[in-house]
Order: structure tokens, then sequence, then C-alpha cells
């Protein structure tokens, strides 16, 4: 075990350099992003399923929804839900991560991992890039579905910028799945965190402006992490809707970019601690 917390790699007599440890993290990280795209390869009903839930709740909710809902100082619905659906997939997704760990951790794959010479946290930064990765594919899809639907966002540095601010917050999101998965029992239970992700995306900005809600209810989904992200991705892809009063509100961009840092500094070293506790 090294000052650094993970475990060194096998090499020669003499004790590997700072070089070689992060060689071989990126080494162990890279294999494991490998073995998590060869699943999606061999198993395409997951793939099928995890990017085809995108594209029918965009259909759905802009449809069905579209026709009915009434938007703060007007324009349409689909300009202000097309932004709110994307946070919402990335919001869902850490309940995929958490099911893929757990299941990983219950089949004895985990262990396998903890018992080969491998950087420890090459494990929890490996699922983290795998799922940057497939969340690149469901947003690519989903906003080329909204455009089929009639969304039109500025291009530009603004699309580039809304596009990194939703990775942002699935980044953070990961270290949250990747803890639960670890903390849960098995599969079934990491399908019941569907109850946690279901009012953290209704209670917030997603569907509704917080300003057309109740005042207390408002106030809670303007406070919401993901309600800041759908405010500044609406911003930044040229659909701004007028914001409320509160500070949050205001200053959503700023806060976009501050959620997820505060949920990564908390998650982060929670996911790696319990993995590390974990019996061999």
């Amino acid at each position: 075990m090294s000052a650094l917390g993970v475990d060194s790699a096998p090499g020669p007599a003499t004790v590997p350099s700072e070089r070689g440890r992060l060689y071989w993290l990126l080494a162990d990280c890279g294999n494991i992003v490998r073995r998590g795209l060869t699943h999606y390869q061999r198993q395409p009903v997951n793939i099928a399923w995890q990017l085809g839930f995108p594209i029918l709740s965009v259909l759905l909710y802009g449809y069905v929804f579209g026709s009915a809902m009434t938007v703060p100082g007007g324009g349409d619905y689909k300009d202000f839900l097309m932004p709110g659906m994307f946070v919402m997939t990335m919001a869902f997704g850490f309940i995929n991560t958490a099911t893929v760990v757990v299941y990983d951790s219950t089949k004895g794959v985990i262990d396998r991992f903890r018992s080969m010479p491998m950087a420890s946290s090459a494990v929890v930064a490996g699922r983290g890039v795998t799922d940057l990765l497939v969340a690149c594919a469901e947003l690519a899809i989903m906003m080329l579905t909204a455009m089929a639907m009639g969304w039109r966002p500025e291009g530009g540095w603004g699309f580039v910028a809304a596009f990194g601010l939703l990775l942002w917050l699935r980044f953070a999101l990961i270290w949250i799945g990747v803890w639960l998965g670890l903390l849960v029992p098995n599969p079934e239970a990491a399908g019941g965190l569907f109850a946690v992700a279901f009012p953290l995306t209704m209670i917030s900005s997603i569907f509704v402006a917080p300003q057309l809600m109740p005042d207390w209810l408002g106030w809670v989904a303007a406070w919401n992490p993901i309600s800041s992200t759908a405010a500044a991705a609406r911003d930044l892809f040229g659909t701004p809707v007028g914001g409320g009063d509160s500070w949050v509100e205001q200053h959503a961009l700023l806060m976009a970019g501050v959620w997820p840092v505060v949920l990564t500094v908390i998650f982060l070293p929670l996911a790696v601690r319990r993995f590390q506790r974990l019996s061999r």
C-alpha cells in the first residue's frame, strides 16, 4: 500500500517510481473502461434500453406535455423542456452506475479486482470514465431527437459549454452511484433507488419553473442542484427563461459549476473509502 492510498503495481525488484505508479494507474483504469464497453457490446439489449429510454422520454414529455404547459414570460415549452430532459437523463444515470457496481460486488467481480495487483482507485475511476462515455452517447442521441422535434439551440461555444455542464453534473453523480452501489445488498435494491431519483428530478425546474410552484416548494426546487444545471443549460443553449428572485436562481451558471464540485468532494472519497473497506 503506497502513501497515496493505492496498491502499487508489481514491477522489478526496485520500488516503482512515481511515474511508474501513474502509468499503472492509467493502465488499470483503461482496462476497466475497456471491460465496461465490452459488456455493452456483448449485451446490446442493455445499451438499447439505456440509450432508448432518453428518446422515449423526449418524445413523450415533448408531445404529451408540450401543449399543456406554460413558460414564465411566454415562449415555446419545448425550448424550456429539452434542456431539462437532458439534465434528467444525467441525473437518472446514477441508478445505472449503482446497478452495475452492486452487480459486480455481489458476483464477486470486485473481490477479484481487489485480489489483483492493481490500483484500487482505478476500479472506481474506470467506472466513472465508462459512464461518462455512455453519457456522451445519450446526450448526442437525445439532442438529435430534440432537433427532429423542432428544438433549435444556438451553436458556438455556448452549446459546447452547456454540453460540458451536463457531463459535469453526470460526473458528480457517478460517485453517488458508486457509493450507493457498494452499500446496497443486491441489484434489486439498486433498482429501488428510482424512488430517490424521481422526487429529486420532479421537485426541480426540469418540467416547471420554480416560481410557478407554491412558495415553499419553489424554494426547495430552486436550491436543487439539478435546477441550477437546467437553468444554466437553457441560457447557454439560447432558450433562457425568466428566473426567480432568489440568489441561487440569479446565479444559475455559477451554481451549475459549484454544485457538482460539492457533490464530488463529498462522495468521491466516500466511494473510494467504501471500496477499500470491502472484505476480501
